[in-house]
């Protein structure tokens, strides 16, 4: 696999990223905990090794999935993950997000 620097100083990242979004239903559909695990470990098994995922994604279940996932592989991995995104009360999907920046919800995202 590829590898990519980020920056001039930055983590060196395998050029092909896996984002994991549709891996949470909802997003495009049911999905499948299982057939997910096992499609990020043949992505880290083939050295990609950028995974991409958020907060907002299946409501916190994306990042609970792919933590799963990495159990015990943690080092392979350069993880992304976004936070600040917010739904309209009642909303669902991803249409007419919002942004939340604000210290106490940065705080509230990492300790998540």
């Amino acid at each position: 696999m590829k590898q990519r620097k980020l920056g001039p100083k930055g983590p060196t990242v395998s050029a092909i990223g896996l984002g994991c979004m549709g891996m949470s239903p909802g997003v495009y559909g049911p999905a499948d905990d299982a057939t997910s695990i096992r499609t990020i470990h043949r992505a880290l098994d083939l050295g990609i090794t950028f995974l991409d995922t958020a907060e907002i994604y299946g409501a916190g279940h994306n990042e609970e999935l792919v933590g799963k996932a990495i159990a015990g592989r943690r080092e392979e991995v350069f993880l992304a993950t976004k936070f600040g995104l917010t739904r309209p009360k009642g909303g669902s999907g991803y249409g007419a997000l919002g942004v939340d920046g604000r210290p106490d919800t940065v705080r509230r995202s990492i300790e998540g």
